[in-house]
Formats: C-alpha cells, sequence, structure tokens
C-alpha cells in the first residue's frame, strides 16, 4: 500500500528548517492545527450547506445554484489553508505520519473528495433544478458527504496510530 519512493520525500521534509522549527517548538504544532481544524470547519459548512440542500433538507427557497456560487469562495478559501496548514503538519512529524495507514487512507480520501467536488458535483450544484433529477442530487450530495467525512475520520485517527 505505501510506496516507498515517498520515503525519501517524507525525510526531506522533515529535515527542512520549517519541520524542525514546528518540531522543536512547544506551541507552533498546536496553533496550526487549530488553524487546520477551523479551516476544515469551514470546509464542512460549506460543503454541508449545498449538500443538505441537494438532499432538500435545508433552504428550500435557495436555488442549489445559487448556493454553489455563494460557497465556492469559502469552500476554495478553506482548502486551500487546509493544505498549507496539513503540509506544515507533516513536515514535524514526517516518518511517523509516513508509516501511518489513516494519514494515507485521508490522502486518498482527499483526493477523491477533490476531485467529486470540483466535477461531478459542482456540475450537478451549477445546473437549472428543473434539469438535475432528484435522485441524482441526493446520489451527488451522499456521496460528497461521505467522501469529506472519510477525509475529517481518517485524518482523526493518524494521531491514534
Amino acid at each position: 500500500m505505501i510506496t516507498m519512493s515517498f520515503l525519501p520525500l517524507f525525510e526531506w521534509a522533515g529535515e527542512t528548517t520549517v519541520g524542525i522549527t514546528i518540531s522543536g517548538s512547544v506551541w507552533m504544532f498546536p496553533v496550526i492545527q487549530c488553524l487546520h481544524l477551523l479551516a476544515l470547519a469551514i470546509l464542512g459548512g460549506a460543503v454541508l450547506v449545498v449538500d443538505l440542500r441537494l438532499l432538500g433538507l435545508g433552504l428550500r427557497h435557495q436555488p442549489v445554484s445559487q448556493l454553489a456560487h455563494d460557497t465556492q469562495p469559502w469552500l476554495v478559501g478553506s482548502l486551500l489553508v487546509m493544505l498549507a496548514t496539513g503540509v506544515l503538519l507533516l513536515t514535524s512529524e514526517t516518518l511517523r505520519v509516513y508509516y501511518s495507514p489513516p494519514f494515507w487512507w485521508k490522502m486518498q480520501f482527499l483526493l477523491l473528495a477533490m476531485l467529486f467536488t470540483f466535477t461531478v458535483r459542482q456540475k450537478v450544484a451549477r445546473s437549472d433544478a428543473a434539469r438535475i433529477p432528484p435522485l441524482l442530487g441526493r446520489l451527488v450530495a451522499v456521496v460528497s458527504l461521505s467522501l469529506w467525512f472519510g477525509v475529517g475520520f481518517s485524518g482523526r485517527w493518524i494521531a491514534f496510530y
């Protein structure tokens, strides 16, 4: 499952000034982790608003396309913060993370969630509501929520493995 070709990259990342500084600091890791979790919460909110609307469970007076448009900056911004803080967190404990199966699960879920969100979900959410079969909207929402839940769940398990 783990490709050994990534090991030199992880070792290098842990030996950078950034990695050494974060791992040697008492407060930097928790502060970065708080920013990471705050970005996850914002991303979760942006995803949840649109997906609940696709499921028909909220904001029924709002067009899905308008909600998708309005939440897009929050989704993209929080994702960028999550990616940046995630890399910083990674540099502080590279070998532990490298050998952690939940980390690799998270990376797979993250890749799938991003691909799905910015292709299939975006196309469905930005379509005219009258042209979206309700079952398709619900299916897209369930897949989206499942993938993002997988990111959060596996990310949480990194600390315990």
